[in-house]
Formats: C-alpha cells, structure tokens, sequence
C-alpha cells in the first residue's frame, strides 16, 4: 500500500496534534515540522476538520487543536479519509491479461493486510509505542 502524501500529511498532522490535545499549531507550524507548503497542508486540515478530528480557530490564538478520539481512532480512520476505497482505483494496463489478474490478487491481498494492521492501531497505541519521543513534543 502506497500512501499519498495527502495521507501522509494527515497522519503527520493528527498524530501531531493528538500528542497534546490542550496545544494549538498554526498551519504554518505544522507545515514547517514537516518541510511542506502551508497551502498544501491547510487543504488536509480541512478534510481532518470535516472529520471532526481536528478543529481550526482563526486570530491571534488561532491554530488547530485535536478534537478526535484517540483512543477510538485508528490510522485506518485516517488514511480512509484520503486513500481511494478498495475497489475504487482505476484499473491500469496489464491487468486484465492472466499475469495482470494474478499479480492483482496477490496485490490485493497485501492491501488487505496493511488495512487490517492499520485498523488495529489507534493513535492512543501508535503514540504510546514508540517511546517519550512521541508522546510530547
């Protein structure tokens, strides 16, 4: 499973924020932590927003906060939010000759596996199993 790096922003972003629920990043914070656009990331905190995951606050206490679950919320939840749903991606070329079809499955069935570790991991489990480093910043 190779994850866009919408998705990826989107994990960086909620696992980022949900580390202190209390604190409020900028968009602009965010998006320097991670050596990207700011315009790029405010489009993932929107969808993280509709989400109900991440709320915005605009003024000079402005920033993004989490307002998720971490204890409920899986990075499957997250990456659902940006990824196609299975079955939903465009076919490319060669799939439909025997090769294509057999390599397809086998494909298939390693994406089925990443979905089923990634809803098993809610960010309450990801941000306590990798140490302090991950549990403030």
């Amino acid at each position: 499973m190779k994850l866009q790096t919408g998705t990826r922003l989107g994990l960086y972003a909620v696992l980022e924020l949900a580390r202190d629920p209390e604190r409020t990043l900028s968009a602009a914070d965010l998006a320097e932590r991670f050596g990207v656009s700011s315009h790029h990331l405010a489009k993932v905190l929107r969808t993280l927003g509709s989400a109900g995951l991440v709320r915005g606050g605009r003024g000079a206490s402005g920033g993004y906060r989490f307002t998720g679950n971490r204890r409920r919320t899986t990075l499957m939840d997250i990456v659902a939010l940006f990824e196609p749903a299975p079955g939903q991606r465009a076919k490319e070329s060669g799939e439909d000759t025997d090769i294509g079809a057999a390599l397809q499955r086998v494909l298939m069935e390693i994406d089925e596996i990443a979905e089923a570790t990634l809803r098993s991991i809610s960010l309450e489990t990801m941000l306590k199993s990798k140490g302090p480093s991950l549990r403030s910043g």
